[in-house]
């Protein structure tokens, strides 16, 4: 009973915060232009003639590892071809992950200016409901018809609400294929099968022969957890991986997920692997995602192992698909950019999201960072990375299609992506929008109580059964079976 009053007092007063944010949006903008002359005699130390002529700078809050190292750098270098294309210029503030979340939901009920702001799925329609972002369905036909044109319809249906559009999708690997990703030294070194591992189970005995060889955990995960166990269900963009409808359920039954054989069998597995020590023993405390790591499962396409991972991770890496590939509003949903309902600048910043979708020059810029630094173009026309410093999270910010290919390819890998988005299989839910207008203070709850024991729950460090029962306590005090009944409510007229 005091657990459930502490967390009704949590939400109580992160509405009270929420109302105030909303209050103040209005009025709390930030003057974030800046005169050129003075910007560019601070920030490049060079003149130049433009006037008294305002060139706003653009604030664009994102996630990844961090501000990079040579931020000023690219930053003058960039917003020079800015100002020069649209006449803008942006500071993107990279927000390390272990932060991301809490940082985000300040930013969101604060109030705190911003003019562009990366999100997804799980917070999503909660935001366009808390009145963050802007609807932005005309302004995308006035202001930016070819990137409307250039994103395929149903993504577009993907992201919109009530009929109406509040984000941007990222065009790219927007269906889900999940890989396991390993270091090709330890694959050879222990003479590991990867191509016939498919499940966790069949993972058991390999990672045991490497960690008492190696002495590490070599499924290394940090608190966000592994949220794989969860890959059967569409979440139906709610917030809530304990509330989903199995992709391939032509019924399109809304179940509790922790209720269900597939989940609790996979996380069953997940606590074997911590106890044994297959799982680093501090995964639940840690912030940030370790660098090298023996294995690990992400979303990407076949040849990321040598263009991403790999170089990521300080190895050489190969990759084994571990599931069908599925298309969903959730997979459409992984990376939006929403535009600030309260910015001063609505066509500036689709301009400018047009521009990085659209620019292949910016595009490379936020993607490889600094040309000479991070990268070089290669007389073919390819790009050279020179190092894996470059931070911000290419995943984030536009469309993987207009990319410049590496030259560590003999391929363009964009082509895969292509081929996994054509051949994806569709989610019965596909074109679903759960409206959570009248279970918005549920949601809230509900999502309070899953993200207090994700940690323990998604790193294997508690026995599901044990936990679970604590969670679904929560849930159920805290109006889950109302989130239930609303959502089938809702998919069954969305059936018919």
């Amino acid at each position: 009973m005091k657990k459930r009053k502490l967390v009704l007092w949590v939400v109580l007063i992160a509405m009270l915060i929420s109302i105030a944010g909303c209050g103040k949006k209005a009025d709390t903008k930030d003057d974030n232009t800046k005169d050129v002359a003075s910007e560019t005699d601070d920030s490049k130390g060079t003149e130049k003639d433009n006037g008294n002529e305002q060139i706003p700078t653009l604030i664009w809050n994102t996630v990844g590892n961090g501000m990079p190292t040579n931020y000023d750098k690219w930053q003058a270098h960039i917003n020079e071809y800015l100002e020069e294309k649209i006449g803008v210029h942006v500071d993107v503030h990279v927000i390390p992950w272990g932060e991301w979340d809490d940082k985000k939901s300040l930013i969101v009920n604060s109030g705190e200016y911003f003019d562009i702001l990366f999100t997804n799925e799980g917070r999503y329609n909660a935001e366009v409901k808390l009145g963050t972002f802007m609807d932005i369905t005309d302004l995308l036909q006035t202001e930016a018809p070819d990137l409307y044109n250039y994103i395929p319809e149903d993504y577009w249906k993907a992201v919109s609400i009530d009929g109406k559009i509040y984000s941007v999708p990222t065009y790219k690997d927007s269906s889900a294929t999940q890989y396991l990703v390993w270091d090709t030294a330890m694959v050879e070194k222990y003479d590991i099968d990867i191509q016939n591992l498919k499940s966790l189970e069949q993972l058991t005995e390999p990672f045991r022969k490497i960690r008492d060889g190696e002495n590490v955990a070599p499924f290394k995960l940090y608190k966000n957890g592994l949220d794989y166990v969860y890959v059967n269900y569409d979440s139906m963009q709610a917030g809530l991986p304990a509330l989903g409808v199995r992709f391939d359920d032509e019924n399109m039954k809304v179940v509790n997920t922790l209720e269900q054989e597939d989940v609790l069998e996979r996380l069953n597995i997940l606590h074997q692997w911590y106890e044994e020590g297959i799982i680093n023993a501090d995964a639940p405390a840690l912030d940030e995602q370790s660098g090298y790591r023996v294995a690990f499962i992400a979303q990407g396409w076949p040849s990321a192992a040598k263009t991403t991972w790999g170089p990521n991770t300080g190895i050489d890496a190969e990759a084994v698909q571990l599931y069908d590939t599925i298309v969903s509003n959730t997979t459409v949903g992984g990376s939006l950019n929403g535009i600030y309902s309260g910015t001063k600048y609505p066509e500036k910043c689709i301009q400018l999201l047009d521009l990085i979708n659209k620019d292949s020059y910016v595009r490379d810029a936020f993607y490889y960072g600094l040309e000479g630094d991070n990268f070089e173009y290669t007389s073919d026309g390819k790009v050279h990375k020179n190092n894996s410093d470059w931070n911000m999270a290419g995943y984030t910010q536009g469309t993987f299609f207009n990319v410049t290919q590496e030259d560590i390819a003999e391929f363009n890998q964009w082509d895969e992506v292509k081929e996994l988005n054509a051949n994806a299989i569709p989610s019965t839910l596909i074109g679903f929008s759960l409206d959570s207008t009248n279970i918005e203070n549920e949601l809230a709850e509900c999502r309070a109580v899953y993200l207090k024991y994700r940690s323990e729950l998604t790193t294997g460090a508690k026995e599901p059964s044990e936990i679970i029962k604590n969670i679904n306590d929560e849930l159920d005090a805290a109006g889950f079976q109302k989130i239930l009944d609303e959502a089938q409510k809702q998919v069954d007229a969305f059936k018919k």
